[in-house]
């Protein structure tokens, strides 16, 4: 009984204390884990959500002490009895959490080592049943000597606790057990091995066969079953691999998902707000500097959170943020990194360097090379889609012209709605091929003069080809019956005679016109465009000609 009690003191010690430490190193994360516990679904106790960090810290020191004390033998009577209610409480609260299937992870060890709910509560019954052997056998349990220094060595423990739990409150986890540890690689923790083992599952059908209730269990085929189907039920039997990494996503506002295209870049800069009305006001302001800088030297800096358009907007009008939010899920938010907000610098998807926001002033930069904006895919493919649409009735019979007007006029509502939205979607937004569905519209529409500037100052971004602004400068110039400047504009006039003449509308000093079809972009002359677009040589017309031409 001696023997058996001295292993069990023992045991019972280093598991406490080693439980308690690692949870200290992240008291955050087990905070999480209470908040969980305690919501609806769970033991619905929602009231004790907002004490949830503060009942972690006192729970994670009381435990480390009460492991210091078994091993001293102080305070035996004490240690003794809140070991025993301790452990007949997680014993109850494992073997609710795995019977009911409530919380996955019981977080009695932090993220350093993951148990399974069953595998929980079979850890608790071992310790319900060491601690009844140190009741039985306590007599068998004997002070260390010296006894006088007891006191004093709980009192260094219970205020090293404290210390390195505020230090790491403070910063971030002295230890970092997650699956987002700096030098981790998130597209590799995301894999699935090919021999990975698959979960199984039962499905349970319920169906109304002949006015009676019948249930038909298949390991998920659709059961042939003559009768009337009301619903299915899913057991898993067999759990399968879950990968490492599993709920992280970059979505953008407008639920495009972003992921491969900022892991797949070589300097981007995450800073994680997980919530933002949770967001701390002084780590706000604290990360506004060093997150400037960065993007001055190169670095692609985008904020994720989980919280809404609205919220966003309030923040990064409050505090001034230039950068772009994407939405990722709260929780994996939270296991990122515990700070809100907090910072993480990937390289090609590696995590290179992790900060709390009062460390963010170490966040080390250098000049890199800017990545290439990314694409606005979803409206790439409705651009593309307008393109289609623009050009249906000018290239195929299908559609009458009156029908295409109908068309031309749905593009040009939509499009002014792009440019209330985004400005001009050149090329950075959409890409070279996509970037001039927007000016292909408007060259089709009467807004031509109320959206010219628009047109130019994108051709001066160099966000389509300067040509494109010259084409519709040509238009408006031929619209409101002045010369043209690059003469890009054809017509056929109907003479007074009723005879109809192709022309090439009349450009401002002719002369020069092909110098400046060359510096805008033009590859042909005027006159091998007029041939080509008229089939006609061409020949200079005045403007006073062609209005004198002019069937009245």
């Amino acid at each position: 009984m001696k023997i058996l009690v001295g292993f069990s003191r023992i045991f019972v010690a280093i598991l406490f204390i080693f439980s308690g430490f690692v949870k200290l190193n992240d008291p955050l994360g087990f905070s999480y884990k209470l908040q969980e516990y305690f919501s609806e679904g769970v033991l619905n106790l929602e009231f004790l959500i907002p004490f949830s960090l503060l009942l972690a810290i006192f729970l994670v020191i009381f435990e480390i002490v009460l492991g210091v004390t078994l091993l001293l033998g102080y305070l035996q009577k004490f240690t003794l009895w809140s070991l025993l209610l301790m452990i007949v409480f997680f014993t109850f609260l494992t073997f609710y959490s795995a019977y009911f299937n409530k919380v996955t992870d019981c977080g009695c060890f932090g993220d350093a080592l993951p148990l399974t709910p069953w595998e929980s509560f079979t850890k608790d019954v071992i310790l319900l049943v060491l601690i009844l052997i140190l009741f039985a056998g306590r007599k068998y349990i004997t002070p260390i000597k010296p006894v006088a220094i007891h006191k004093y060595v709980v009192f260094v423990v219970f205020s090293a606790c404290l210390v390195f739990g505020y230090y790491v409150l403070m910063h971030l986890p002295a230890i970092d057990f997650r699956a987002y540890k700096i030098g981790a690689n998130i597209e590799k923790g995301m894999e699935v091995p090919p021999n990975a083992p698959e979960a199984v599952f039962e499905y349970s059908w319920k169906f109304k066969v002949n006015g009676e209730e019948k249930i038909v269990t298949t390991n998920g085929s659709y059961p042939d079953v003559d009768g009337e189907f009301i619903g299915v039920e899913t057991t898993t039997i067999k759990e399968g691999y879950v990968p490492p990494i599993h709920d992280f996503s970059i979505t953008s506002l407008d639920g495009q998902d972003y992921t491969d295209e900022f892991l797949a870049q070589k300097n981007v800069i995450l800073v994680i707000m997980y919530n933002l009305v949770k967001s701390e006001a002084e780590g706000l302001r604290a990360i506004k500097e060093p997150i400037d800088r960065a993007m001055e030297l190169g670095y692609t800096v985008i904020g994720l959170t989980a919280s809404s358009e609205e919220d966003i907007k309030e923040v990064k009008d409050t505090f001034n943020l230039n950068f772009d939010f994407y939405t990722t899920d709260e929780t994996a938010l939270k296991t990122v990194i515990r700070s809100n907000p907090g910072i993480v610098q990937l390289k090609e998807g590696t995590i290179v360097d992790k900060l709390h926001w009062n460390d963010v002033n170490e966040l080390e930069l250098q000049k890199v090379e800017p990545a290439k904006p990314l694409l606005n895919q979803r409206l790439k493919g409705q651009l593309d889609s307008i393109v289609s649409l623009d050009q249906k009735g000018r290239n195929e019979d299908e559609i009458s012209w009156e029908e295409q007007q109908v068309i031309d006029s749905t593009n040009t509502v939509f499009i002014e709605k792009v440019f209330d939205t985004y400005g001009y979607p050149g090329k950075s937004l959409v890409g070279e091929e996509s970037s001039s569905a927007a000016w292909l519209v408007i060259q089709h529409s009467d807004k031509i003069d109320q959206y010219l500037p628009l047109i130019k100052e994108a051709a001066e971004k160099d966000e389509i080809p300067f040509r494109l602004a010259a084409m519709m400068e040509d238009r408006s110039l031929m619209q409101n019956n002045k010369e043209q400047i690059y003469g890009t504009q054809g017509t056929v006039i109907t003479t007074k005679n009723n005879k109809t003449v192709p022309l090439i509308w009349p450009i401002k000093n002719p002369e020069d016109v092909n110098e400046r079809r060359n510096a805008a972009g033009f590859d042909s002359t005027v006159e091998e465009y007029c041939q080509g677009l008229l089939g006609v040589e061409y020949k200079v017309y005045t403007l006073e000609e062609v209005n004198n031409m002019k069937q009245k």
